[in-house]
């Protein structure tokens, strides 16, 4: 473990890491699921979703991140899971907790989403993080 040093005496300390905590929103509209393209890295097709805010709970965030980036308002159905592999995101350790939304309108991309769009179970694309995985585990719940 690496070691800083305090800010106040200049005392080593031990430096934590710990994983950063997000979510992820599998959103159901129109007999499909929201999914958004990404402007950063890494790229690709996701579900919407981001980084809990500090002082935000993680319905807040998953309702913050859906408008941000697909413009639409959600209503929180359940908890799918928490997925938390290491190596789910290639930046960082993340935590995600993933919810089940429903919503009314056309997605519109938004904020780090060049596009959004509805995409059925058939005419998925490929997926950034552990999203596939996710979507498929969603869809076992829908049998």
């Amino acid at each position: 473990m690496n070691t800083i040093k305090c800010p106040n005496c200049g005392h080593p300390i031990k430096e934590y890491k710990n994983p950063l905590p997000t979510v992820d929103i599998i959103i159901e509209i129109g007999g499909g699921i929201v999914l958004i393209e990404r402007k950063n890295f890494p790229f690709g097709w996701a579900l919407p979703g981001g980084f809990v805010d500090y002082g935000e709970s993680l319905e807040e965030a998953a309702i913050r991140e859906s408008q941000e980036e697909t413009g639409l308002a959600i209503s929180l159905q359940k908890q799918l899971g928490s997925y938390s592999s290491p190596k789910r995101d290639p930046r960082f350790h993340t935590v995600t907790t993933v919810f089940i939304a429903s919503a009314h309108g056309v997605p519109i991309g938004q904020d780090d989403a060049k596009q959004a769009g509805i995409f059925t179970k058939k005419e998925l694309p490929e997926m950034a993080f552990d999203h596939k995985l996710i979507i498929e585990d969603y869809f076992k719940t829908k049998k």
